[in-house]
């Protein structure tokens, strides 16, 4: 039987990206997402559940996340669900947490005006790339090559 280990999620960032290096100098980033949910209930009354989600970057992803994302922030969020088990120091228990080690990353629109809604960082591209929509043009202007200007690689957008 095949298996599929897939989690898309869109919410708002619930604290500044910590960002630390490993040993060998591969940047991660820890981040956590608050996803609504909204519903009514039997008796048509409005139900809001918030659910927080622990969210591993690495590489070029953690670095930009960092550069770039601060709290309340909207992102889009591929990745793969990861169990961690560790030893509780204190107690000598087993201990287990589910969390997301993200895949793909893209910023939503602040809302406040700002551009946001056409960076996407991949792993494998050396940093970002903008999002392309069908018809092959960035989101938010005209493309680099049409206009001859050249960005440098390490602004996202």
């Amino acid at each position: 039987m095949a298996n599929l280990n897939k989690v898309l999620l869109l919410g708002n960032l619930t604290r500044d990206p910590e960002l630390r290096y490993t040993p060998k100098g591969t940047a991660v980033a820890d981040v956590a997402v608050a996803i609504n949910r909204v519903w009514n209930n039997e008796q048509n009354q409005r139900q809001e559940e918030t659910t927080f989600v622990d969210i591993t970057l690495w590489g070029r992803q953690a670095e930009i996340a960092q550069q770039y994302l601060t709290k309340g922030r909207g992102v889009f969020i591929e990745g793969r669900l990861q169990m961690d088990t560790w030893e509780d120091k204190a107690s000598g228990q087993k201990r287990s947490k589910l969390k997301v080690v993200a895949e793909n990353l893209q910023f939503m629109p602040d809302g406040k005006g700002g551009s946001g809604g056409g960076f996407s960082a991949t792993p494998g591209t050396n940093g970002a790339q903008q999002s392309r929509p069908a018809g092959g043009a960035p989101t938010g202007g005209s493309s680099a090559e049409d206009s001859g200007f050249q960005e440098e690689d390490d602004i996202p957008f």
